[in-house]
């Protein structure tokens, strides 16, 4: 389970659909030298709802429904998921777009609001966008790492990032570039697709961080493609109730010593941890264990990572790499928070009154209460070995939609 969600670090989400199908719009001079030049009206952007006849109802982007209106002249073209531009595209008949498929409609608004005539549909498959996605996930667990910024550097473009490695706690510096796609959530936000470009002084210390790129041989250097960063609220407490029914639970929250209601939504990400784990957890926080000089042991033996088939029965969410590929990438320095994205989903009501938790959640504001975005259970030895700052680098933000999850259907 990740601070992070780069995972629901390491991948692609509605947002990135967004992106892709946003590149169309700049590659309007290449649709005008194809077919008749398109009205001014903005294209209308989102996920098919249903298909009835010559008409289709779009799912926008911004929350609407629409009443799309097709002529018998329409011109569809598909192109796969990435495209930058229509070299790629192909003419395909109306007969081949499905629920679910994501589109970018041109033409022009009906007499009502709600309507919508097309004169194009460019087309990006359901099957085709789910495959890419699937990619993009798996590389944000290959090559991403996360937790909690320590300082940020912004005349070195460097950001030092504390993780937690199965060797024990490490420092990392990101490095960012000219060409670093940076973005960071909305406050109070955990939905990606309000996650905007930002610059890196937006950083803070304190932020959640997931990044992916590639690392140095040591491990202490990290070179940044991509960087999502959030300002969240880290929650350590023993639960005092569960209501499953309206999707909230109170802990006593072990800082403030007092009772805080949290949310529960459909994209909160809530796990537990078997003992054994988390008791090698708490080994590697206190420094005492055979990974404190700096050697994880080999998966499968005594103190180091479970073996791979620890993370079957997961979802397709999990990428399904095997919890030992996910935490060791030959030198000992992987990222736990990979690690523990593999362990099967928990119900909120698999939680307990009495149960130790830590909670990644919003900031949550003066009418509402924070929303949970990580929930992990088991947590007993790992609260009594870690500090609050080791602690709060377990978790991260992102599940692996980090960064990339799936195609959001509005």
């Amino acid at each position: 389970m990740q601070l992070y969600s780069l995972h629901r670090f390491c991948s692609l989400r509605r947002s990135s659909l967004v992106a892709f199908l946003a590149a169309f719009v700049l590659a309007a001079p290449l649709l005008r030298a194809q077919t008749p030049p398109p009205p001014k009206t903005p294209p209308a952007v989102g996920t098919i709802r249903s298909i009835s006849g010559d008409s289709l109802t779009l799912a926008t982007d911004n929350g609407t429904e629409l009443k799309v209106q097709i002529p018998s002249d329409v011109k569809v073209l598909q192109v796969p998921p990435g495209s930058k531009d229509l070299k790629q595209a192909n003419v395909i008949s109306l007969s081949n777009l499905q629920t679910g498929d994501r589109i970018l409609v041109r033409g022009k608004p009906g007499a009502d609001p709600s309507s919508f005539t097309a004169a194009t549909i460019i087309a990006m498959k359901k099957a085709d966008i789910a495959v890419k996605l699937e990619k993009d996930r798996e590389e944000w667990q290959r090559h991403g790492i996360g937790g909690l910024v320590d300082s940020v550097d912004p005349a070195q473009n460097g950001i030092l990032l504390k993780t937690l490695t199965p060797a024990g706690a490490k420092d990392v510096t990101v490095h960012v570039g000219k060409t670093t796609i940076l973005r960071r959530y909305a406050p109070g936000s955990v939905n990606f697709d309000e996650a905007a470009v930002a610059p890196v002084t937006d950083i803070k210390p304190g932020d959640q961080l997931r990044a992916r790129g590639s690392r140095s041989p040591d491990g202490a250097e990290f070179t940044a493609d991509e960087v999502v960063s959030g300002s969240f609220r880290n929650i350590a407490g023993i639960v005092v109730s569960v209501n499953a029914a309206s999707g909230t639970l109170t802990v006593n929250d072990l800082a403030t010593k007092k009772p805080l209601q949290l949310k529960v939504s459909p994209e909160s990400q809530m796990r537990k941890l078997p003992q054994p784990m988390a008791q090698r957890i708490a080994v590697r926080l206190k420094g005492n264990g055979p990974q404190a000089n700096g050697t994880a042991p080999p998966a499968g033996q005594p103190g180091g990572a479970p073996p791979p088939n620890a993370g079957e029965g997961l979802g397709a969410n999990s990428g399904n790499t095997g919890m030992a590929g996910a935490t060791r990438n030959g030198n000992g320095s992987g990222d736990l928070q990979q690690m523990l994205s593999h362990l099967p989903a928990a119900p909120l009501g698999d939680f307990q009154k009495g149960d130790a938790v830590m909670v990644v959640a919003t900031s949550g504001t003066e009418d509402g209460a924070p929303t949970v975005i990580t929930m992990l259970g088991g947590v007993e030895p790992i609260l009594q070995a870690s500090s609050k700052e080791q602690a709060a680098s377990i978790l991260s933000p992102w599940s692996l939609n980090q960064g990339g999850a799936e195609p959001g259907t509005p």
